[in-house]
């Protein structure tokens, strides 16, 4: 070997010797960080715990409450970076996608197969589903996809059990089961866990306007009574978010929580379905507890197919679609419709067909409710509705 290739393999074997050195002390520095960052979590959730609530706390509490939140924005991010696991790939196919989340053994995998024909491993003992099994429900001519998702456990939303996997898939579905079953009180404990990630079931996003300034301080003005938060507590947050120059405008009745969602800016907001499974099974009525009725769950039988044709229906409508059927030139409009989310545009179908129809479009004909007579000449901008039927004109 000469001198020159001994140099260059010495130096290719020691920068990976000192690479290997730099990524396990990098390794080691963001396990002490995490590390850290709990002991800090635990430090602040004892001290709300143990601060007593009144007009006097109420801002300092807000605080608190922030800096948690923070840290745990925090400890997800690290966590994410340093995973044991890759995460889970999923294509989106169809109109719409549907997330089926659940405790093991509740049931998930034998409602998959009688939605969709899917063919997901089915048996009496936790975590049969391993992987993320994907199926097709077909329904008032939508194709939507149906994601059978491994089992929750208690703890998901910290990652045990591969929950955070599970929980960022959730995060990018359209629509979320919630699937219990009639032996256990599980329903508000998968939804704390998805809480914990960022995921909010059933809620709208607060309607909060934050425009920052060069000077001035905060000035917040709201159009609804506040009756969870005053002004004090809301400048408060905000300033440990760094914002001390500011105009707010609130149009809810926003909770701290709620404004701290907000600032965060990385939580969605899903529809659910709760749904209590295994109807077929003996049990009496004080099985269900009070805070499962409160969910006001669908009662199925995935095994025998109660309910089932009733829990169609309603993801359906819970993802507010619609059917809108197109209409060639000198042609009968098509059989076979166009799905659209409600409140779809002409836009919308534009964008769907080819880009060339957005960008050669001059105007659209419309027949269907939204038409005030038939055939009526409209823009981009106009709202379609079920039942529509639309003739795209371009240059």
């Amino acid at each position: 070997m000469s001198k020159i290739s001994f140099l260059t393999c010495s130096l290719k074997y020691h920068s990976n010797i000192y690479l290997y050195h730099l990524q396990f002390i990098g390794y080691h520095i963001k396990i002490n960080m995490s590390e850290d960052i709990e002991k800090q979590i635990e430090e602040i959730e004892e001290e709300i715990r143990e601060t007593p609530y009144n007009k006097s706390t109420q801002h300092h509490i807000g605080r608190l409450k922030a800096k948690l939140s923070k840290l745990k924005d925090r400890l997800d991010r690290q966590g994410e970076g340093t995973a044991e696991y890759g995460g889970y790939a999923i294509k989106k196919e169809g109109d719409a996608t549907v997330g089926l989340v659940g405790f093991p053994s509740t049931g998930k995998s034998t409602l998959l197969n009688k939605l969709t024909g899917a063919k997901s491993d089915v048996a009496d003992y936790e975590f049969t589903t391993l992987e993320v099994i994907p199926g097709i429900l077909k329904y008032n001519d939508a194709v939507i996809q149906i994601l059978d998702l491994p089992g929750l456990v208690e703890g998901a939303s910290s990652g045990k059990g591969r929950g955070s996997e599970v929980l960022s898939v959730v995060r990018e579905v359209d629509l979320v089961l919630l699937m219990g079953d009639v032996y256990k009180d599980d329903l508000q404990t998968m939804a704390d866990e998805l809480e914990n990630k960022g995921v909010r079931l059933n809620k709208e996003p607060p309607e909060i306007v934050i425009t920052k300034q060069e000077k001035g301080g905060i000035d917040v003005r709201s159009t609804v009574e506040l009756n969870h938060i005053d002004k004090e507590t809301i400048k408060e947050i905000l300033r440990e978010y760094r914002i001390i120059n500011a105009n707010i405008v609130i149009r809810d009745d926003i909770t701290v929580d709620e404004l701290i969602d907000h600032l965060n800016g990385n939580r969605v907001y899903i529809p659910a379905i709760p749904m209590i499974n295994k109807v077929d099974l003996e049990y009496h009525n004080k099985t269900i507890s009070k805070r499962i009725e409160r969910w006001d769950p669908l009662y199925i039988s995935a095994l025998e197919g109660k309910g089932v044709e009733k829990l169609k229906r309603r993801i359906f409508e819970e993802l507010e679609l619609i059917r809108v059927f197109l209409r060639p030139k000198g042609e009968k409009a098509d059989d076979e419709p166009m799905i659209l989310k409600r409140d779809a545009t002409i836009k919308d179908i534009c964008k769907k067909l080819h880009s060339d129809f957005e960008e050669n479009f001059r105007y659209a004909r419309i027949w269907g409710p939204t038409a005030k007579f038939p055939k009526q000449r409209v823009g981009m901008d106009h709202k379609l509705e079920e039942g529509d039927t639309v003739r795209i004109i371009t240059d």
